[in-house]
């Protein structure tokens, strides 16, 4: 940014005439390609025609004096100016809107805004707590709250991006980048589901050892990269042939029930981080489904398989939007949290 500004001071001339003449549209079209991929989902994300789309980016270019995008046939991909730009796009936007914000609030026009990032595979009560509670927090400080419902890397790069000030998800262990800060929300394993008439099904216990001799379905990788990741290389490490299968329909487990239990060799299911761990309530889920797809639900031997949930948000956000979701973190991770029932 102090770059821009030193460019945007130069003499007069060519060369500091050209810089002044960027604007911030043309570094909200060139984020918008970049992240979309291509130049027609990126169009239709800020409603404009992807011909003046097009027009725009290579205005840029031409101000800025060298390409910022490879033009291919699958999509775009960054040059390495591009990338120098792209970063300093963000954190451009990210002050522009910040300040606006600021200046509306203080005109008695607006008020402050959290954008929060919520995935879609979170435990239900761990979401409904932590969202109540933050509702409440921000309503009390006068601040609105925006929610973005995408998957969030072990990063957390929507948020390093600034394309979010805020998100729940799944620690990896590995410690955040410096423009982030994290409290923890307690930890969480899957449930565990085995066909009826395996031996572990009348003792309700599996060990690690009998979960990697079966079928197990879980995932897709893409739906939480860093868990499926973590708890792969603990069942890699019993048995390094070890591999999951994906569900037949990713967010229905019925279907993935319905699938295990027709598998002539013994499968289980495995859900995405669900049960908060050391709860000593029931995690049944619907007895009749169990019942119709002839499974039961057990627990894994030792509980290796756990993942942290956090809530991450970016430290440049304004103190009192900071206090907003450390009060929240606070709240929710003081609290026991019920197995899902």
């Amino acid at each position: 940014m102090k770059q821009l500004e030193m460019a945007a001071a130069a003499p007069p001339g060519p060369a500091g005439t050209a810089l002044q003449n960027v604007e911030l549209r043309h570094l909200r079209y060139f984020v918008a390609i970049a992240d979309a991929g291509t130049f027609t989902e990126a169009a239709e994300r800020m409603f404009i025609a992807q011909p003046t789309l097009s027009q725009q980016l290579r205005r840029l270019e031409d101000i800025v004096g060298t390409p910022l995008l490879h033009r291919r046939r699958e999509g775009v991909r960054l040059t390495t100016a591009g990338a120098v730009l792209l970063e300093t796009s963000r954190a451009i936007l990210s002050l522009v809107d910040h300040g606006v914000s600021h200046t509306r609030q203080a005109a008695g026009l607006g008020r402050q805004r959290l954008r929060v990032v919520v995935p879609p595979h979170l435990p239900e009560e761990l979401a409904v707590q932590a969202a109540s509670r933050l509702m409440a927090a921000a309503a009390s400080a006068d601040v609105d709250v925006a929610w973005l419902e995408a998957p969030l890397d072990g990063e957390f790069s929507l948020i390093g991006d600034c394309k979010a000030d805020a998100g729940l998800g799944w620690l990896t262990g590995e410690e955040l980048p410096a423009p982030l800060d994290v409290m923890s929300l307690g930890e969480f394993e899957p449930v565990l589901w085995v066909p009826r008439c395996h031996p572990a099904a009348r003792s309700g216990t599996l060990t690690l050892d009998e979960l990697t001799g079966m079928t197990v379905v879980y995932g897709p990788r893409r739906a939480d990269p860093a868990t499926y990741d973590a708890w792969l290389g603990v069942l890699q490490a019993a048995d390094p042939g070890f591999a999951f299968t994906d569900p037949p329909l990713t967010r229905c487990l019925p279907m993935s029930l319905a699938f295990a239990a027709a598998e002539s060799r013994p499968t289980a299911v495995l859900t995405s981080p669900y049960i908060a761990s050391g709860s000593t309530e029931t995690a049944a889920r619907k007895p009749r489904m169990a019942d119709a797809y002839d499974m039961a639900e057990v627990t894994l031997d030792r509980h290796p398989l756990t993942a942290t949930a956090g809530l991450v948000w970016h430290t440049s956000l304004p103190r009192q939007l900071q206090q907003i979701l450390f009060d929240t973190a606070d709240g929710v991770g003081c609290l026991p949290l019920a197995r899902a029932s």
